[in-house]
């Protein structure tokens, strides 16, 4: 089993930034996919960045394209997701997630629908952005 914890949530003004954290514990792969999904109040949970911990491949939903960056410190079991730009509809749970391989649907774009193909998951972490 892998265990996941985030941190780094929070309320900001449209605009901010706000750094999440995830680190990854217990039976851990020397590489895996890790990524950030999010969630709001009825919507579905949809991914918004993940990484490829091996290769440093990252990939990004549009929505985020350009605000939002996801990066590994060198033990690779801790993932950052910098977030830009805050918009309020980027409210919402965030979750790190992970799972032994990256899907191949993500390397053909379809990070934002792949929530079911990712294994592990965190806790999650409130994000707020007000107007």
């Amino acid at each position: 089993q892998v265990q996941l914890v985030e941190s780094g949530g929070g309320s900001v003004q449209a605009g901010g930034s706000l750094r999440l954290s995830c680190t990854a514990s217990g039976d851990t792969y020397s590489t895996m996919c890790m990524g950030w999904f999010r969630q709001a109040p009825g919507m579905e949970r949809e991914g918004v960045a993940a990484i490829n911990t091996g290769s440093g491949s990252k990939h990004y939903a549009d929505s985020v394209k350009g605000r939002f960056t996801i990066s590994q410190v060198n033990a690779k079991t801790t993932v950052y997701l910098q977030m830009n730009s805050l918009k309020p509809e980027d409210t919402a749970k965030y979750y790190c997630a992970a799972v032994r391989f990256c899907p191949i649907g993500l390397y053909a774009g379809r990070l934002s629908t792949m929530a079911a193909d990712f294994r592990y998951w965190g806790q999650g972490t409130q994000v707020t952005v007000s107007s």
